[in-house]
């Protein structure tokens, strides 16, 4: 059997034997990522119980605060500081981004920023040794500079990506199990529960399922127990989550602190809504099966189908032939 090659020095065979690997490559991340377990907040809602201590001892004066001055907290902090890359618009939009992705440290906003400075070098160095002096991909001479230049755009794209990818998941995840949070909710308030009392009780209700939405009720709570202005600790709730549902919720505490309106009931509204909107968009992912279906019918089932139905006719098609 003849082989081929193809426009990279690759045969017919190599091309199939990396397909191959690529598929199953991604069964196996694919696997791998459905027998994780979940996510273990518990150290977080430790630190937080932690926190709402500390707050406490603070508050009744049992601890004096001791004074420290500004101070990096470590090498990286101090070269970030050096550049002035903790200053600006930049710095405070990739908190913002950090903060919605669910990454609270504080010095979080100094690897996000040393990493999108390093990785463009490191990718290009890598893109220039593999392709320059290890010759490990061979392309031809017009496309290695483009090669390059792809490979340092990529390292600055992907701090950026990744944050965007654990936002987006995040906040899925927080949206799936609000309605439930809400009825939960419900039934703490209609049972005489205040609202501090009553988001504590749901984030450990809800931890198994969602512990991002039982972390941040957490946190609100202990900041409605502790903040002098019970509003801040609601802004701050919608600040950290970039959910509509999450909006519409402050929105409804609002009311209630402002001008006294039933809770239970608006929560009941509140999750009638967005469950509705869940199966909306489950209806929504279900209608648009077919037409995503008819791309892969047409490039791998319909051949094969001919194949097998039409391969016997002509292979004795051709014998016939061979005969006269």
């Amino acid at each position: 059997m003849m082989n081929y090659v193809f426009f990279l020095g690759l045969t017919g065979a190599d091309i199939v034997s990396a397909l191959a690997g690529v598929a199953a490559l991604v069964v196996t991340l694919t696997a791998w990522r459905a027998l994780l377990p979940a996510a273990d907040y518990g150290p977080r809602l430790r630190a937080l119980q932690d926190r709402r201590t500390r707050l406490k001892h603070e508050l009744m004066g049992s601890q004096r605060r001791s004074r420290r001055g500004v101070a990096t907290t470590g090498a990286l902090r101090g070269l970030m500081t050096r550049m002035n890359a903790l200053k600006g618009d930049s710095s405070t939009k990739a908190q913002h981004q950090l903060m919605t992705a669910g990454f609270r440290g504080k010095d979080a906003v100094v690897v996000f920023l040393f990493m999108k400075l390093c990785l463009p070098m490191v990718f290009g160095l890598a893109a220039v040794a593999g392709i320059y002096l290890l010759k490990v991909i061979s392309l031809p001479d017009m496309l290695k500079p483009v090669a390059a230049m792809g490979s340092v755009l990529l390292g600055w794209m992907a701090p950026d990506l990744f944050v965007k990818n654990a936002a987006e998941r995040r906040r899925a995840a927080i949206t799936k199990a609000l309605p439930e949070g809400l009825d939960l909710l419900t039934i703490c308030v209609e049972a005489g529960l205040g609202l501090d009392a009553a988001l504590n009780r749901v984030a450990r209700e809800v931890q198994n399922l969602s512990p991002e939405l039982a972390f941040e009720l957490q946190l609100t709570s202990i900041e409605l127990t502790f903040l002098p202005d019970r509003q801040v600790a609601f802004e701050n709730l919608s600040m950290r989550n970039d959910v509509p549902g999450i909006r519409g919720l402050v929105n409804t505490f609002r009311q209630t602190e402002k001008y006294g309106t039933p809770l239970a009931q608006s929560l009941k509204v509140l999750a009638a809504e967005y469950r509705n909107e869940r199966m909306m968009r489950a209806e929504e992912k279900g209608a648009r099966l077919p037409a995503m279906m008819t791309v892969p019918l047409m490039l791998f089932i319909l051949p094969t189908l001919f194949i097998v139905i039409m391969g016997p006719a002509i292979i004795n098609v051709l014998d016939n032939l061979k005969d006269l």
